[in-house]
């Protein structure tokens, strides 16, 4: 059974706490299939070419069509002239959108946490505040744990804390309903308020 660390106000592993069994179970083509659309959408889709249709120009037929004893030709827009449109080139109406029905995103998100905690790399707080406000106070949480990069969710973010985790390029700063299964599974560690993740569990 994984089991996540448990930390208190000194940031000193003062337990463990206990993921349900089930979490253990879960298939990992879960996450797969959730990380995939979620990248799905964040894709620009903007690569757009111009058919000989959109091009300007080319409404007049370049030269007769017989006696000059070259090609034929019926405009200068055509895909082999230079300035002419482009043949078979992107368009930006494309729907990359991948559909992950809420179970998957659910069992996606599980399945993270799981392999986080298996890891060693999911630690539980109290709280998480830092109220001086100040970005070095909020690099020695991070330091302290001698982590590389953490994902921080906190149950609700007050101003101080916000400005303190704000220009470290290690660290997210977010609430439990911007948690998803692609950042929990990005991050090398993740550092959740116990009320978040014990709602997590509770909702199974």
């Amino acid at each position: 059974m994984s089991k996540a660390i448990v930390l208190d106000e000194k940031l000193a592993q003062s337990g463990e706490m206990e993921l349900p069994a089930q979490y253990a179970e879960i298939n990992p083509h879960n996450l797969y299939l959730y990380v995939k659309s979620y990248l799905a959408a964040l894709r620009a889709n903007g690569a757009k070419t111009k058919t000989r249709a959109e091009v300007s120009g080319g409404g007049k037929k370049p030269w007769a069509q017989k006696g000059r004893g070259g090609a034929r030709a019926g405009s200068t827009r055509s895909p082999i002239w230079v300035g002419g449109g482009v043949a078979h080139g992107p368009k930006n109406n494309r729907n990359y959108d991948l559909k992950v029905n809420k179970k998957q995103k659910k069992l996606a998100l599980r399945y993270a946490l799981n392999e986080k905690a298996e890891n060693g790399q999911l630690f539980v707080v109290d709280s998480i505040k830092v109220e001086s406000g100040k970005t070095k106070d909020a690099a020695a949480i991070i330091n302290s744990l001698k982590l590389r990069d953490a994902l921080v969710i906190k149950e609700e973010i007050d101003e101080k804390t916000f400005l303190a985790f704000r220009n470290l390029s290690n660290c997210y700063l977010i609430e439990p309903n911007e948690l998803n299964a692609y950042l929990a599974a990005t991050y090398h560690s993740i550092i959740i308020e116990k009320p978040v993740l014990e709602k997590i569990i509770k909702e199974g």
